[in-house]
């Protein structure tokens, strides 16, 4: 009987010389075996470097684009605004342009050249913050330039002295507002 502890010399790989070494019969299989493992390694890693490349130019054609596209975008972002105000510019030349005109002529060729700028504004998402008296103060869209003792509920619009815009919900310039004080 053996000690279960130690193994059993009958079921012990069979041992050479040099540890190291190979039988001789099977040295030629285990070195195809190798060979043909390298070269498969070497494939695998000549198409990993391959795809990485690639994946590498993608993303830098990607970047250069979105680069591109950006420069583009801030260049031209004025664009649609300035061809709103083109006409405006005309109406104001032309108005200006006339030596003769009556104060009524005057006077109408500003409304019409105010209607068309603020059809401009319009086309360009330019919104009007223009707070009726009595409105609640909305100090994200209304600059308080005095408090004024008023018959109205504290911290309401009393009077605007200039009008605010907004684009896009932000707001551009606040309206310039009177308010009421506290009683």
């Amino acid at each position: 009987m053996t000690d279960p502890i130690q193994p059993d010399p009958s079921q012990a790989y069979p041992r050479s010389e040099d540890p190291g070494a190979a039988s001789p019969s099977s040295e030629p299989e285990l070195l195809a075996k190798a060979e043909a493992e390298l070269a498969t390694l070497q494939a695998k890693s000549t198409e990993l470097a391959d795809q990485y490349l690639r994946a590498k130019a993608e993303a830098e054609n990607a970047r250069r684009r979105a680069e591109e596209e950006i420069a583009k975008t801030r260049k031209f972002a004025v664009e649609s605004f300035a061809e709103s105000m083109l006409p405006v510019v005309d109406s104001l030349e032309t108005g200006l342009a006339l030596q003769d005109a009556t104060p009524e002529q005057i006077r109408e060729g500003a409304q019409a050249t105010l209607r068309q700028l603020a059809a401009a504004l319009d086309r360009n998402k330019v919104i009007a913050i223009n707070p009726a008296a009595g409105t609640r103060f909305d100090p994200h869209h209304h600059q308080a330039i005095s408090m004024v003792p008023s018959e109205q509920e504290a911290h309401t619009v009393v009077g605007v002295l200039q009008k605010g815009y907004l684009i896009a919900d932000r707001v551009l310039r606040p309206a310039l507002v009177t308010v009421s004080a506290p009683k």
